[in-house]
């Protein structure tokens, strides 16, 4: 770019008037930059913050997450989604504090070998974290290099995306920043981030208040609503399940998953179903290694939510026990609807929930659905 000093100045220059207090950018401590950013990937900034007050307010540093029980950490992040990038992080902590003496390593190398540490992330913190010259690219940032080049340029395919982290490599300062990327890299990356979430959106760009408009070759050219282009997703895949919800004393019966994505979280015990099989016969079956006998009966409920390419149907069926509650075991449990001591999946929160409400007449629980268009986190 021709004035890439008059672009970075513009754009500076507008982030100090307009950037948003968000309580990671009042911290230059680079594990909590590490905390926030893992949070915000597929996750709102909304939806993100309390989460990541309650988290950094149980584990402080780094040691603190180190020594934590799986488990624990999986309860505070239930809800948020994307399971995994909580598991990635404790098992990070663990090798900072034993490879690293409890110290977030600045050296790209060192840093970029931790579990889910992938190039944003890597360049996020190295940024905001210790002020190091190095870019991020996210969806916020393409959509802006996109149009102030006037490419069309998507960073979901592979070759574009190689294209505009260059374009985010060449705009970057050079020049180390200040506690919390103050004047360098970090907060320039915030700035790009900023102007993509509040001015440079995907549908009806604010062009008129942007502060690179007369830089920004889309708007000279007219073609910023078409830009960057729409890449097709994959069509997801139906799956259709079934779980039983069996009640005692207001607590509901919860199980450990396995699985890629949501290993380790609670959720009432349940079967994937094949077309046309007989859910109760197959939960019933669920029940047995449990020590369950219940009666089962479709509450007409359905939860659908979207998992990593995956569109679930969740049939709800209620079990009302015919012999004494068995005793918790190592795979099952009874929790209360507020509780938080594990972590239970988003369907298992909202289940447990609904157990206040088993009071309620019959027909007018089968009535209500459960039904939840979810972001799509694992």
């Amino acid at each position: 770019m021709r004035d890439a000093a008059g672009v970075r100045r513009s754009l500076l220059a507008w982030y100090r008037r307009n950037r948003r207090s968000m309580p990671w950018r009042e911290t230059s401590d680079p594990y909590r930059i590490w905390v926030s950013e893992v949070m915000l990937q597929q996750t709102q900034v909304a939806t993100a913050t309390p989460y990541y007050e309650r988290f950094v307010a149980r584990f402080p540093d780094v040691e603190a997450l180190a020594r934590a029980d799986r488990g624990g950490v999986l309860a505070l992040w239930s809800g948020l989604g994307y399971y995994q990038r909580a598991r990635h992080l404790h098992e990070a902590a663990g090798i900072v504090v034993r490879e690293h003496g409890g110290r977030v390593p600045s050296d790209p190398r060192a840093f970029a070998a931790l579990p889910g540490v992938g190039r944003y992330t890597l360049g996020a913190v190295l940024s905001m974290g210790f002020g190091l010259p190095w870019p991020v690219l996210d969806g916020n940032v393409a959509r802006v290099l996109a149009r102030l080049m006037a490419q069309p340029l998507a960073v979901k395919r592979p070759v574009d995306a190689r294209q505009l982290w260059a374009l985010a490599e060449g705009l970057l300062p050079r020049a180390r920043g200040g506690p919390g990327g103050s004047g360098g890299p970090g907060e320039w990356n915030q700035a790009l981030m900023e102007l993509g979430a509040l001015v440079c959106t995907p549908r009806a760009p604010r062009c008129e208040i942007c502060p690179l408009r007369t830089h920004c070759r889309a708007r000279a050219l007219g073609v910023q609503d078409s830009l960057p282009p729409v890449v097709a997703r994959r069509s997801p895949m139906r799956v259709r399940r079934a779980v039983a919800c069996v009640r005692h004393r207001g607590r509901l019966l919860v199980v450990k998953r396995e699985g890629a994505h949501l290993n380790g979280l609670w959720e009432p015990p349940g079967v994937e179903l094949e077309r046309g099989e007989d859910a109760g016969a197959a939960l019933a079956e669920r029940l047995k290694p449990l020590g369950v006998r219940a009666r089962l009966v479709d509450s007409g409920a359905r939860d659908r939510h979207t998992i990593t390419h995956h569109d679930i149907t969740v049939e709800v069926w209620e079990g009302k026990l015919r012999e004494p509650a068995p005793r918790a075991g190592a795979r099952h449990r009874w929790v209360a609807a507020a509780g938080r001591s594990i972590g239970l999946t988003a369907l298992g929160a909202r289940l447990a929930r609904r157990a206040k409400a088993g009071s309620k007449p019959a027909k007018a629980r089968a009535r209500e659905t459960l039904s939840r268009r979810a972001s799509p986190r694992a």
